[in-house]
């Protein structure tokens, strides 16, 4: 089954500058960066952002823990290739820019080569629900329209870097959207935010968490856990050893966010940046080397689960400490 349209043939007309700047602009949905980000908005905001930014950036990382297992579970399921163009066979020396310089041409070439399934796109889903469930939580940052619009500018632009490096086809990409979308929609359910944010839309009343109280990420950690216990075993049913591994990633962060949550009152103050840097080098790490290693599934499950339900807990444990 052939899921290219044509979209690579409009990719070989565009100029090389171009390239490399989508291939830039591709990390903005990498999950080491997304990680990043998530644990800067939950331990740094304040009432500025969020009108509860503890639940707010719990619930935001939660929703992207969600879309993760989505895609561990799309991928196990229909396991459709990538492009050809992605295989490191396939890159050459014509497809490197000659004016890059030496370290940003070797970076440029691991750009456009990727493994694992295609179908549906992880930076696609990500870049969704990731900035979407910011756009939606930061309840007090701009105009709700203005961040939507922002979310969803970064979120195309994401899912064309990854078209125009050659390692998601269009339709990867797309499906990856929808899917987002259905994720950020279930995510509102289970936080019980739905009826509120209707009610802040058509309404106009701002900020939609204060119609009645804050989102609750408890659900969403546990259904992320329980989608990707479901990818685990379809992906071993298929022999799918690498798409195990990611699922235990899912297995492990879910769980780990909903021990962490369990641990904090969401009241809790901004994370001193003392504290909150060296954390997040070491929690950051782990839960990046577990992703790059060939580690086994029961390791993922517990490295992962180690670093995000330290994540989660941080800002009572910072409290504590201060004390």
């Amino acid at each position: 089954m052939t899921r290219d349209v044509g979209e690579f043939a409009v990719v070989e007309t565009l100029p090389d500058a171009l390239i490399v700047l989508l291939a830039a602009l591709t990390h903005l949905a990498d999950p080491w960066f997304l990680f990043g980000l998530l644990a800067a908005f939950y331990w740094f905001g304040d009432d500025r952002l969020s009108a509860s930014p503890r639940r707010s950036g719990a619930t935001a990382i939660a929703f992207v823990t969600c879309a993760y297992a989505a895609v561990a579970l799309g991928k196990a399921v229909f396991g459709f290739p990538r492009p050809p163009g992605a295989d490191p066979a396939a890159v050459t020396a014509a497809d490197i820019p000659n004016w890059l310089p030496s370290l940003l041409a070797v970076w440029f070439e691991g750009q456009l080569t990727s493994d694992g399934f295609g179908f549906p796109s992880g930076h696609a889903t990500g870049a969704v629900v990731a900035y979407g469930s910011l756009a939606l939580l930061a309840d007090r940052l701009w105009s709700r329209r203005r961040r939507i619009a922002l979310a969803t500018f970064i979120a195309v632009v994401v899912a064309i870097s990854r078209v125009a490096i050659e390692v998601h086809y269009l339709a990867d990409v797309a499906a990856g959207g929808v899917l987002g979308i259905a994720v950020i929609g279930s995510g509102l359910w289970l936080a019980g935010a739905s009826d509120r944010f209707r009610a802040s839309w058509v309404g106009r009343i701002e900020p939609p968490w204060t119609v009645q109280t804050p989102p609750e990420p408890l659900p969403i950690f546990l259904l992320a856990a329980g989608v990707s216990l479901l990818a685990a075993g379809v992906a071993a049913g298929g022999g799918h050893s690498g798409e195990v591994v990611e699922a235990s990633i899912g297995i492990g962060t879910g769980l780990g966010g909903a021990l962490g949550w369990a641990l904090v009152s969401g009241k809790e103050p901004t994370v001193p940046l003392g504290i909150a840097v060296p954390a997040l080098l070491v929690t950051g790490g782990v839960w990046a080397a577990t992703f790059g290693l060939d580690a086994g599934p029961i390791l993922a499950v517990l490295a992962t689960g180690v670093a995000v339900a330290t994540v989660l807990a941080l800002p009572s444990l910072a409290t504590w400490v201060g004390e």
